[in-house]
């Protein structure tokens, strides 16, 4: 547990190995908004991804270039979602509140929950904190109003289902402190 990779979930002194988790989610929810959107399969889309986007992401308008995502928990996350979709979005639809159902959401933000969903579900390695923190930044990456609260307590929720026993003495979601990466 006392890993030296292990740093702050705010980005200060993040190792290369954390920052390309996180690069891997953000990357991820991408890829499975194009999926949702195009009915592509996973394989395509990761390949596309990897093999042409990601490289030239930065290249034509000067921009420093972006971290590199950890292609295999970027695989894992899209290949993941992909084949545990109709589970995950009963999942999801059970966390949300006033009515809303997975279909009504933007393809985002389903892209967004069904990769929290997952990861949660299938990552037990990875700190809950860690998963709810790194997707509320995804969240708030692609809107600018109160969409990253739905976010943190869909997963919150979910969280506290799927990982009672380490969520027990947790806060309030992701902006609860803020842990280190172990996954």
């Amino acid at each position: 547990m006392n890993d030296p990779e292990r740093k702050s979930s705010k980005g200060r002194g993040r190792s290369a190995k954390n920052t390309g988790r996180s690069a891997a989610r953000l990357t991820a929810v991408q890829a499975l908004y194009e999926m949702d959107l195009a009915g592509a399969g996973a394989d395509p889309v990761l390949q596309d991804f990897m093999a042409d986007r990601w490289r030239n992401a930065g290249a034509e308008d000067g921009q420093p270039p972006l971290a590199e995502p950890d292609g295999e928990l970027l695989a894992l996350l899209v290949r993941g979602v992909a084949g545990r979709q109709a589970d995950l979005d009963a999942m999801i639809d059970g966390a949300l509140a006033g009515g809303l159902t997975i279909e009504r959401l933007q393809a985002v933000m389903r892209a967004i929950l069904r990769a929290g969903a997952f990861e949660l579900l299938a990552r037990p390695e990875t700190p809950a904190k860690v998963v709810l923190a790194d997707y509320l930044d995804v969240a708030k990456a692609f809107f600018l109003g109160t969409e990253s609260s739905l976010v943190n307590g869909v997963l919150d929720r979910l969280a506290r289902t799927l990982r009672p026993t380490e969520m027990e003495g947790a806060g309030h979601g992701a902006n609860a402190e803020k842990p280190t990466d172990g996954g």
